[in-house]
C-alpha cells in the first residue's frame, strides 16, 4: 500500500504551541492517533481567530472540512508541547487546503503532518458557497 505524502508549502502563515494532554495519550504511553486531528482543529481555531474569523464567520459564510489526511512521523507524549506551523495551498473556488506541521518543542523532531480541505459553506441555505474575496486578501497579507 502506498503512504500517503504530504508536501509542505513554500511558506507558513501562523505558528502556534499546543500541549499534548493526558486525554490525548492512548494505552501505548503516546499521543492517540486521533488526538493530533483534534489539536490541528485548536489550531486551526487560533489561526482563523488571528484573523478576526471563526469557523462560523468568515464574511459572512462558514467553513467545513471536506477530507483530512495525516502523516505520522514521531511519537508525541503527556507535557509535550507541539508547535504547529500552518499554511495555505490550493486555492480554489469554493476552498483551500490548510497544511499543519507539527513539531515537538523538547527536541524539534517533526511528530506530524497534516492536511485539511476546508471547503466554504452557508449554514443557512446548507450549501456550499465560493470563498470571500476578503479571506482571499487577507491570506495575502499574512
Amino acid at each position: 500500500m502506498a503512504r500517503i505524502k504530504i508536501a509542505l508549502p513554500e511558506q507558513f502563515i501562523f505558528e502556534t504551541v499546543l500541549d499534548v494532554r493526558i486525554g490525548d495519550i492512548n494505552y501505548g504511553g503516546h499521543m492517540a492517533n486521533d488526538a493530533i486531528l483534534r489539536l490541528a482543529h485548536e489550531a486551526r481555531l487560533r489561526f482563523l481567530k488571528s484573523l478576526a474569523y471563526s469557523e462560523l464567520d468568515v464574511e459572512g459564510v462558514g467553513i467545513i472540512m471536506a477530507d483530512a489526511a495525516v502523516m505520522y512521523r514521531a511519537e508525541a507524549f503527556h507535557g509535550d508541547q507541539l508547535h504547529f506551523k500552518l499554511g495555505v495551498c490550493d486555492l480554489n473556488k469554493y476552498g483551500l487546503d490548510i497544511v499543519y506541521q507539527a513539531i515537538d518543542g523538547n527536541n524539534g523532531k517533526e511528530v506530524a503532518r497534516l492536511k485539511t480541505g476546508i471547503v466554504f459553506f452557508d449554514y443557512q441555505t446548507r450549501q456550499v458557497s465560493t470563498m470571500p474575496a476578503a479571506f482571499v486578501a487577507k491570506l495575502s497579507q499574512s
